[in-house]
């Protein structure tokens, strides 16, 4: 029997902030491609990179298994995965020549390696998987099994052949994904993961993705995997997982970690009814747009599943620059979807997206204004990041600057010339979260005063905290003020 060593490039230790923050999730990308082989007569092990500091370690794990094939499969559904840091593209290689010079046969899928295959392939893969990889590949491990040596029949895949650099037809993404087999759960030793969240949470959290894809076409977001096509798995498969994990792992709460969750028409709805029917009680947080948030009943067949919060990209509180992206959105719409969120004891989320081309000093402070007027629960901000394939990377690359990926999740660099300077951005993104938390401070104080009732320590601690951030806003703010004239 063949043996795979599956393993995937996210060294969480490898990013600061993220490793502060405390909340990982397992890389399910390749749990599912480690299910398929499985099922498929392989003998399959995961090499778990989460916790680690040190891509060396998977030399004692490849010398213990002695796998044939060495497959670095990298979670498409983890947006830290699709945003290319170089840390983890640094451990890749790192991985790939351990690998190679232990005799394996390597294997590399992810997003960075869909657009950088060439440089991928000279750091000691052998192939590298273009987009979706699942099926791609099994055809590829049966045909080196088979010791076949010609592959130019395989749909998705990029290697060498003679000197030169060889890239196969595209692959056609999965239609129906309830044919693919559930993750392969059980390779994961879940118990360093249950206890950092309940360490800096309190709770436990999964992933489970129940789609793929995105069929909008943002010209900043890059669709290396699955492009814009956009599919689901049935409401029964999805409940399926859940009945099991619960069973496995006993979670308290779910990221469903869909680029959009529940835009097939009726999807929620169905949800609803069968996580209720299969007496299923757990807390969940999705991603979504607010043109959907907006639809009939969708906020409230969310709110009957158990969803908890909704990242919404938001993006701007500028009509122009949300125009600007093809967002396809109106700032009308962020605020509806909000306010019906609100209604429905649901918490909103912001995406924010700073720096892109043509913003201004007014789109900025729009923007800022309609943070702090909407006051959502939680606010992620970036500036604009630039993506091979993308409409947006064509547009910004001839002012590009020689960094082209940020080392962490929380470098923040703004890798184009633009309106201001990159330490500017650096500043407004401190400066941001200051103003929200001030203004979240006196939303509670007012609180206070009209129901006294509600007093309690979390909501004291937020009200007092007003103390730091009324002062921090205002020296934050002189600094980007003095940024902006240079």
């Amino acid at each position: 029997m063949n043996r795979v060593l599956f393993s995937h490039s996210y060294f969480m230790r490898f990013d600061p902030k993220q490793w502060a923050t405390g909340q990982p999730y397992a890389p399910l990308g390749t749990l599912y491609a480690a299910s398929l082989l499985r099922d498929n007569g392989y003998e399959v092990a995961l090499f778990d990179t989460m916790f680690l500091d040190n891509p060396e370690k998977v030399n004692e794990k490849i010398k213990a298994m002695t796998p044939h094939f060495f497959v670095v499969y990298d979670d498409g559904f983890n947006y830290l995965t699709k945003m290319c840091l170089t840390n983890m593209r640094e451990a890749a290689f790192h991985m790939c020549k351990i690998a190679k010079e232990n005799g394996c046969v390597v294997i590399v899928s992810s997003s960075d390696s869909t657009d950088h295959y060439e440089q991928y392939l000279s750091e000691g893969a052998d192939f590298v998987i273009l987009g979706e990889a699942e099926h791609t590949l099994l055809e590829l491990t049966n045909a080196i099994s088979n010791q076949e040596i010609i592959f130019q029949n395989i749909q998705g895949l990029a290697y060498h052949e003679n000197n030169c650099v060889i890239k196969t037809q595209h692959r056609s993404v999965i239609k129906n994904l309830d044919n693919l087999p559930l993750p392969a759960w059980d390779l994961v030793d879940i118990e360093p993961y249950k206890k950092m969240w309940m360490e800096s949470c309190g709770y436990f959290s999964i992933n489970i993705g129940t789609t793929r894809g995105c069929p909008f076409k943002c010209n900043w977001c890059a669709k290396p995997i699955y492009g814009n096509r956009y599919n689901s798995r049935s409401t029964e498969n999805v409940v399926t997982e859940l009945l099991y994990l619960k069973e496995r792992f006993q979670f308290d709460h779910v990221w469903f970690c869909d680029d959009i969750f529940g835009l097939k028409p009726g999807w929620v709805q169905e949800f609803a009814i069968l996580v209720n029917k299969a007496d299923l009680r757990f807390k969940f947080k999705i991603q979504s747009r607010v043109d959907l948030l907006v639809q009939n009943d969708y906020i409230k067949a969310l709110a009957l599943a158990g969803c908890d919060n909704v990242w919404m990209g938001a993006e701007s509180g500028s009509q122009k620059i949300l125009d600007a992206m093809d967002k396809g959105t109106t700032v009308e719409q962020i605020e509806t979807a909000t306010q019906l969120l609100k209604e429905n004891h649901i918490k909103p989320s912001f995406f924010i997206q700073f720096g892109y081309l043509g913003e201004t000093k007014e789109d900025i402070e729009l923007t800022i204004r309609m943070i702090n007027r909407l006051l959502p629960y939680s606010i992620g901000i970036s500036v604009s990041y630039p993506l091979p394939g993308t409409v947006f990377f064509e547009k910004v690359k001839a002012s590009m600057h020689a960094k082209t990926n940020w080392t962490d999740s929380d470098e923040l660099a703004l890798m184009f010339s633009n309106t201001y300077q990159p330490e500017f951005y650096k500043q407004l993104h401190s400066y941001v979260h200051k103003t929200y938390r001030s203004h979240l401070a006196m939303a509670q104080i007012k609180t206070f005063f009209k129901q006294p009732l509600s007093v309690n320590l979390f909501n004291l601690k937020k009200a007092l905290s007003i103390v730091y951030y009324a002062p921090a806003s205002l020296l934050a703010r002189f600094r980007i003020e003095h940024l902006q004239k240079a």
